[in-house]
């Protein structure tokens, strides 16, 4: 028996040893570039010592297929481990199984199942960085800054992404419960939230809202959106469009190839919209504004808060750099780094996410955990931000709500809005 278990083991060692080696061998053959990187490693970390930690593993993953008090299968290990792996380096960083690649896919086609929020780690926490509007967690009034404390009862504490959304997720008409920590409350808060079908609609409320001055609102960044926006885009020119609000408030962000061709509209065809630097100058990459339509001869004002992130700081970045757009509002959230999606070979269901790069804006300000800083900074509360929420609910869909409803948030005030409009007025009056 113990002569078997150690031929096992031992078989186990050298399939990881080739496992891990031989992708390191062939990349080595395959460009300078990664050529380089392999003999930095080998460097600072011998073969020898690899050898030595994939034994460890190995024995440890024998223990546990061993003796662990419920059995496990040497899929569910093996895959944990790997998980494990990649959320130790960062929390936007995992392992993606069938299940989680599949729905990282259903994400960026802009239908989903789900209760609609993007979520992220702040400071350890599972953060909401905004709800998805129209969503069952935007209409039960979640927000953004609320810290997911449990689902389903359990404690978020130690999970990673892949699992708090795994967990989110369920079937149409399924409900999921879960406790929300907010700033302002003292105890915490209970939600049960119906599972529905995610559908996004990522530009809302184009119109001609003030003297002249345009408004639209970019919800989300998916396939669609630039397509979306350029059409809304030229209706507002068509009725002699002289500024334009764009607002990216409680936006979560989206695709990068979204963000640019958002951005590319704004820009001259060119201008550096994004770049990337990682810790190798392989993931070193520029973006610059492409397409055939460029919108450049209006004022603009880009409205942020700290429910703004990912492509939504990108396009806010880009813009701000460029003088093209005045940002108003509050400090963007900062989740400004680039997850590479690598499918495996092993499995070409499944994938490893991982931390490559970060951005910058084309002024070379790093993004991540910074964010951008508004050039005019515009505060608003919860309350009033609650309040900002419904009362543009009221003025986009004013089919769905009774007069009471509307009269009851008639004296609301979008004060960054406000300020935005103010702006583009005295620059219009300036520029007659």
């Amino acid at each position: 028996m113990s002569s078997n278990r150690t031929l096992t083991r031992a078989g186990i060692l050298i399939l990881l040893a080739f496992t891990f080696l031989v992708p390191v061998l062939r990349a080595e053959e395959e460009t300078n570039a990664v050529e380089e990187v392999i003999q930095e490693t080998q460097e600072s970390d011998s073969s020898s010592n690899a050898f030595e930690h994939i034994q460890l593993m190995t024995e440890v993953l024998m223990k546990v297929k061993g003796d662990y008090v419920v059995e496990k299968s040497y899929k569910k290990i093996i895959e944990g481990a790997i998980d494990g792996m990649l959320t130790t380096l960062d929390p936007y960083s995992g392992f993606l199984n069938e299940k989680a690649y599949a729905a990282m896919k259903e994400d960026t086609s802009g239908q989903f199942g789900g209760i609609g929020i993007q979520i992220g780690m702040r400071h350890g926490y599972l953060t909401v960085i905004a709800p998805i509007e129209d969503t069952p967690a935007y209409k039960a009034g979640i927000i953004a800054g609320d810290i997911i404390e449990k689902i389903e009862g359990e404690k978020t504490s130690g999970e990673s992404l892949t699992e708090a959304v795994e967990k989110l997720r369920g079937p149409k008409g399924e409900s999921v419960n879960i406790t929300i920590l907010r700033a302002g409350e003292e105890d915490s808060l209970e939600f049960e939230l119906v599972r529905d079908d995610i559908v996004v609609t990522s530009i809302k409320g184009g119109r001609i809202i003030r003297d002249d001055i345009g408004y639209l609102r970019i919800t989300q960044f998916s396939r669609p959106t630039s397509d979306m926006l350029q059409k809304e885009l030229k209706k507002l020119v068509d009725k002699d469009m002289k500024a334009l609000v764009l607002d990216l408030r409680s936006n979560p962000g989206g695709l990068l190839s979204a963000a640019i061709d958002v951005s590319s509209l704004f820009l001259k065809k060119g201008e550096l919209v994004v770049s990337t630097k990682g810790r190798k100058s392989l993931y070193d990459n520029e973006a610059k504004s492409r397409g055939r339509t460029h919108y450049t001869d209006f004022p603009m004002a880009i409205l942020v808060n700290g429910g703004s992130a990912s492509a939504s700081e990108i396009v806010a970045g880009a813009l701000k750099d460029h003088e093209r757009a005045i940002i108003l509002g509050g400090q963007t959230f900062g989740k400004g780094s680039v997850q590479s999606i690598r499918p495996l070979a092993s499995n070409t269901n499944t994938a490893v996410r991982m931390t490559t790069a970060y951005y910058h804006t084309p002024s070379d300000i790093q993004i991540h955990g910074v964010g951008i800083k508004p050039d005019i900074e515009v505060r608003v509360t919860r309350s009033e931000w609650r309040r900002i929420r419904v009362r543009r609910e009221h003025l986009e869909h004013p089919d769905i709500y009774d007069e009471d409803d509307t009269k009851e948030y008639e004296d609301v005030i979008d004060k960054p809005l406000e300020r935005a409009i103010d702006l583009l007025k005295g620059i219009l009056i300036f520029q007659k």
